[in-house]
């Protein structure tokens, strides 16, 4: 009886043991994912003001309409300013969404 109470025990220790380092384990991997999380909303973020810098940077030398064409640049210049609304929408919505 002592010898299946011993087994038992160190069978119970070895799966507390397995159990507490799994544990120990996911908590450090849901830390460093929030980490990665603030790490690509800031170069999200950083991207969107550099997109937007460049197209306000567009309009000053497209003074004369030049980019609104129909050749390769004005196609470039509809790009760029379709992507810079779809990432303001996006980032004005999150905006919106914490402030609540």
């Amino acid at each position: 009886m002592t010898i299946f109470l011993s087994i038992t025990s160190i069978a119970f220790a070895i799966a507390f043991g397995y159990f507490a380092r799994r544990a120990y384990v996911l908590a450090g991997l849901l830390a460093d994912s929030d980490d990665h999380h603030e790490s690509v909303e800031m170069t999200n973020m950083y991207m969107y003001a550099k997109i937007y810098e460049s197209y306000t940077k567009m309009q000053e030398i497209d003074r004369i309409g030049a980019f609104e064409q129909d050749d390769e640049a004005g196609t470039t210049f509809s790009l760029l300013k379709e992507v810079i609304d779809n990432l303001k929408m996006e980032f004005d919505g999150e905006a919106s969404e914490e402030k609540k």
